[in-house]
């Protein structure tokens, strides 16, 4: 129970320091208030950041409506106990055409931090055919520390980010401080099938995971966000499946290499004798609301069987293969169908998943088991046949 406790513990801040009081210089909440909120975003939630693993990333952005006014928000902070930011907090700024830099001090004045946060307009999906090519990432440096590991993003515009894309990078990060940044379980690749690609190992964590029997770390990818404050505590619960999405999927392809480790091993660290590990490739789409209204996000253990899933498309039987292989999954609505009118208003989020061990959110696969994806291609019904539908 002592070793758990010193492990949560330094898992609470995301500014380290020898002395763990008055150090932190997060950014912990974000919210805008505008005085007729639904004229202005799709849903109530879209004007609060509460969630830890989209705060604690440099780039906070809210998302509104095409042609709402944003030459005068005034976002409001919650930071970490006696930290202190400037611009001062609730301050009013133009963001209409670019982003504003925040900087938050640690009480003690010896840690800094410094955010971006922007206002999107968040319009209807124009293209029917969606690819993802891994062809934008970045190496992470973590705030007031030496540790780096790679990030991925998407292109709205040549100026504007998507951040959608999550791994568990941040989680590793924590059971092992020394690993580099290529030593991570998800990397890019240089040689893709098209450009780069990412490259997804099973490796194993550092002596802090392993004694509360984490073992191992899957390299995964997925639309969402990671909170790597809940990684060795709550694994199921860092990981946050789904983006909002108005269009009607229809299909999953790509491209992907896959391998297996040689020994597959339990939680316990023990091998299952005859046992190979494989990896996995789906997509998700579910309801973002429940019946009151109340936000719905997905997580590892309900990411596959909530009752707000609509339709599923799981790639099957990923064998070993070591050239590129095409792959295609259609989307199962299990005789559901999506509710246009809620479509329209982005009342759906849509997650992909890629992981090189298919159990490895339980912490179960082999080491070195390795799963390359590339190119991946989401084909969404037409407007034109959602209108006949409707």
């Amino acid at each position: 129970m002592l070793l758990f406790a010193a492990i949560t513990a330094m898992m609470l801040g995301s500014c380290f320091k020898d002395e763990p009081d008055n150090a932190e210089c997060d950014i912990e909440k974000a919210w805008i208030h505008f005085d007729n909120p639904l004229e202005c975003v799709w849903s109530l939630n879209d004007t609060i950041h509460e969630d830890s693993a989209l705060v604690n990333r440099d780039l906070i952005v809210f998302k509104v409506r095409p042609g709402t006014d944003c030459s005068r928000l005034a976002p409001l902070f919650k930071l970490t106990p006696g930290a202190a930011i400037f611009p001062q907090n609730g301050s009013t700024h133009d963001f209409s055409d670019d982003t504003i830099t925040y900087t938050v001090t640690s009480q003690d004045k010896e840690w800094q931090r410094t955010y971006r946060v922007a206002v999107q307009e968040q319009r209807r999906t124009s293209r029917d055919i969606i690819n993802y090519r891994f062809e934008h990432f970045d190496l992470y440096e973590v705030p007031n520390s030496t540790a780096k590991y790679y990030t991925w993003h998407e292109m709205l515009n040549d100026k504007d980010r998507e951040e959608i894309w999550a791994s568990g990078n941040g989680g590793f990060r924590l059971s092992n401080f020394s690993a580099r940044p290529e030593e991570f379980p998800t990397t890019p690749l240089e040689q893709g099938y098209s450009g780069h690609g990412v490259q997804l190992v099973t490796r194993k964590t550092g002596p802090l995971a392993q004694a509360v029997n984490k073992r191992i770390a899957a390299g995964n990818i997925f639309l969402g966000s990671f909170d790597q404050t809940n990684a060795l505590k709550d694994a199921m619960r860092a990981t946050r499946f789904g983006i909002r999405f108005d269009k009607k999927p229809l299909s999953l392809s790509g491209w992907y290499k896959y391998r297996s480790g040689d020994v597959f091993q339990n939680q316990d660290g023990s091998a299952v004798q005859g046992k190979r590990d494989a990896g996995t490739i789906y997509a998700v789409l579910y309801r973002n609301t429940d019946e009151v209204g109340h936000p719905v996000t997905l997580y590892g253990d309900d990411v596959l069987t909530s009752r707000y899933i609509v339709a599923k498309a799981v790639v099957n039987n990923i064998e070993a293969t070591d050239g590129w292989t095409h792959f295609s999954a259609d989307f199962d609505y299990r005789g559901k169908d999506v509710d246009y009118t809620l479509l329209s208003e982005f009342g759906y989020n849509l997650t992909i998943v890629c992981s090189s061990s298919i159990d490895g959110a339980y912490f179960q696969g082999a080491i070195g088991s390795t799963l390359c994806v590339d190119e991946l291609t989401l084909t969404c019904e037409t407007e034109l046949a959602a209108f006949s539908v409707r």
